[in-house]
This record gives C-alpha cells, sequence and structure tokens, in this order.
C-alpha cells in the first residue's frame, strides 16, 4: 500500500494537512502483497502532562506608580536629582535655596500644617511613623495627636536636615509618597526658578512590570494571575504574572487618522504584568519587550508530536502505534488543543508510553 505519512501543522485554531497518495485505515497493519515498503520511521512516545498554547504580544518594561511632584516652596532651584537616581524616606527631592524638601514614607497627602494644637488625624501618626523611623521622638507615642513631644521630634529633624526648627511641618518641607521613588525626569533645572504648583519632577516606584496594550480582539488571552513568559531586549527570558487587567478600551489617537476620526488601530486594554523571576531587566525605561501569553492550557492530556498525525481513508486523523517486534497499527484519534510542537489526542487503546511513529529527519 503507497502513501505519503500527513504533515500537520497547528494551532489550537487550525490544522493544514498536507496529503499524497492513497490514505490509510484505521487498524491497518501497513502490510498485503502490494504494499511498498513502509518508510523509515523514528518514534517518539505517547505523553501526559499539561499542553500550554501561546501568542506573543509586543510590551514595554516600565515603572509602577508614575506620579508628579509638584513645588512647594517659592525660591531658586539649587539642587535636583538625576533621572534614575533613587531617592529613600529622609533623603531630598531636590533643594530650593538650599533647603530640601524631604520624602518621607505615608499614603496621605500633607493636605494641612502639621503643629501643636491642631486636631487629632491620620496625617499626625503619618508624620510620627516617620519621625521615629528616621531617629527622632523616642519619648513620643505614635498616634493621632499632635503633642509636644511630636514638636520635640519635629524640630530635632528639622535640626538634622538644616531647616529653621519651628516644630511645624508643612508642604514646603515635605513631600508624603507611599514608597521609595525613582526619578523619571526632572522638570525643573538647576537655577530655576520654581514656586507652588510648579511641576518639579515626575517619580515612579522602584518596582519594575511590563505594560501592554492589548487589543480588545485578544481579550481572552489575559486572565489576571496567569503566568506568563516576557522576552528581554537583551536576550533571556523573566517569568511573570498577570497583576491587572483594564476595563476601558482605548484607541490610540497615534493610530488615527490627522483628525482623529480616522478608523485605523484596534481599542485597546491595559494590562500590567508583574515580573516574578530575579533576573536583570536593565535600568531602561519604556524598553520593548515581547510577552508570551497563553491562549488554552490543557491539564494531563495524552499528546503526541504534531508530525505523528496522519490522514485516514475514513476521513479524520489517525496515528501509527509502533508496537514489540516491530508491529504496526493504525489508530483513529480525536484532536484537541495544539502547542509547543504537540497534539492533544484520544483514541481507544491509547496510554502513556505508547509509541507512535514519526518521519525520520
Amino acid at each position: 500500500m503507497r502513501f505519503k505519512r500527513s504533515l500537520v501543522a497547528g494551532t489550537a485554531a487550525t490544522a493544514v494537512l498536507a496529503i499524497g497518495g492513497t490514505a490509510l485505515s484505521a487498524g491497518d497493519a501497513g502490510d498485503g502483497p502490494a504494499a511498498a515498503p513502509p518508510p523509515a520511521l523514528d518514534s517518539a512516545p505517547i505523553t501526559r502532562g499539561d499542553l500550554v498554547d501561546t501568542e506573543t504580544v509586543g510590551g514595554a518594561l516600565i515603572y509602577t506608580g508614575e506620579r508628579k511632584v509638584m513645588g512647594a516652596a517659592e525660591g531658586t532651584v539649587t539642587s535636583i536629582p538625576a533621572p534614575g537616581q533613587v531617592i529613600e524616606q529622609g533623603e531630598a527631592l531636590y533643594r530650593v535655596d538650599r533647603r530640601p524638601l524631604t520624602l518621607m514614607y505615608g499614603k496621605l497627602p500633607l493636605y494641612r500644617t502639621l503643629r501643636p494644637g491642631i486636631g487629632d488625624g491620620p496625617d499626625v501618626r503619618q508624620l510620627e511613623r516617620a519621625l521615629r523611623a528616621l531617629g527622632h521622638g523616642d519619648g513620643m507615642t505614635v498616634d493621632r495627636h499632635f503633642s509636644a513631644a511630636t514638636a520635640r521630634a519635629v524640630r530635632d529633624w528639622q535640626d538634622d536636615s538644616g531647616l529653621d526648627e519651628t516644630g511645624e511641618v508643612d508642604a514646603a518641607q515635605v513631600v508624603f509618597l507611599p514608597t521609595a521613588v525613582r526619578v523619571a525626569e526632572a522638570k525643573a533645572a538647576l537655577g530655576d526658578t520654581v514656586g507652588a504648583g510648579t511641576h518639579v519632577l515626575t517619580v515612579t516606584g522602584t518596582q519594575r512590570l511590563v505594560h501592554v496594550d492589548l487589543k480588545v480582539s485578544d481579550r481572552r488571552l489575559a486572565r489576571k494571575g496567569t503566568r506568563v513568559t516576557v522576552e528581554l531586549p537583551g536576550g533571556g527570558t523573566v517569568p511573570g504574572r498577570i497583576a491587572k487587567i483594564g476595563t476601558v478600551a482605548e484607541k490610540d489617537p497615534a493610530q488615527q487618522g490627522p483628525t482623529g476620526t480616522g478608523q485605523a488601530g484596534e481599542p485597546t486594554i491595559d494590562v500590567e504584568i508583574e515580573l516574578t523571576g530575579d533576573k536583570d531587566t536593565g535600568g531602561l525605561d519604556q524598553a520593548p519587550v515581547n510577552v508570551r501569553l497563553e491562549s488554552e492550557r490543557r491539564e494531563r492530556v495524552l499528546t503526541v508530536p504534531v508530525e505523528a498525525l496522519l490522514a485516514l481513508r475514513e476521513g479524520g486523523l489517525g496515528v501509527e502505534v509502533l508496537g514489540p517486534g516491530g508491529g504496526r497499527r493504525f489508530v483513529a484519534v480525536r484532536t484537541g488543543a495544539y502547542g509547543g510542537g504537540r497534539v492533544e489526542i484520544s483514541g481507544p487503546g491509547l496510554a502513556e508510553g505508547m509509541l507512535v511513529g514519526v518521519p525520520r529527519e
């Protein structure tokens, strides 16, 4: 019996067959008086495991939590950090007339001057916690009340920072941000005059993540918590996890027509990916990366190499099972997901560990 083994290439959605000669029947042993010598085969085992199909999308390495640092004190910029510099609690974000604007950790903005006699509040607790972390206020209770001990701790900190020892804290002295920050861009230069409302710095968090503008039509690829693989620009990969999926579709204005009403460009949603590996990702901001997303995952299924599939005379697909002593038989199979060069199969009598024929290279 003359035949050519099927070549099957596919994903979970498509399979293309290139078939020549006479198709085979399930159960056919592949011999007979008119049969030509069977083709030379290698063998591959039927394995059981997870089958994952992936699709690759583009993204960018960014830093978390971009925000603006605005000026509060009138004066001349006498110190400004360089882009990429990391600033931690107790350090100056910049200096005006040589007076520092100090970073302290806290989620609540400094919306009022903190001084003796002010009403209790969570902003007082936030200040006291930061002062204690910086080594001030040994006799101070960290609570919502601005006490005499709080004022002493403030004066100690002001003395160390080269500020007037007023015992009061306002927005010209302190900026509260949740964590250490990285300078993304300096909007003011040394010698510039700044004042209240001047945009002085753009800062970010220090944690890296990957941002993907995912086409709405590919929304099925993004599931919160799903593992992904990020291909770094310098080579190598790092694992990640989908942490956030946007709910608002946006169209990139750069992809629209000159009047802003063009049809080019499919709407996208924002997807944020946390990096879970410890590989160095470099210091570049907005560096392009590729992200491999799972399009389908099948758990604990039987799989064979895609090349093991062949076309049957009755229609459908089969595999050639290799038995002991050179025995060969053809078994009809149902196919499922494709991924990583393998295909999910099921069929009568098939089991993990059996050998199937694949074309010899």
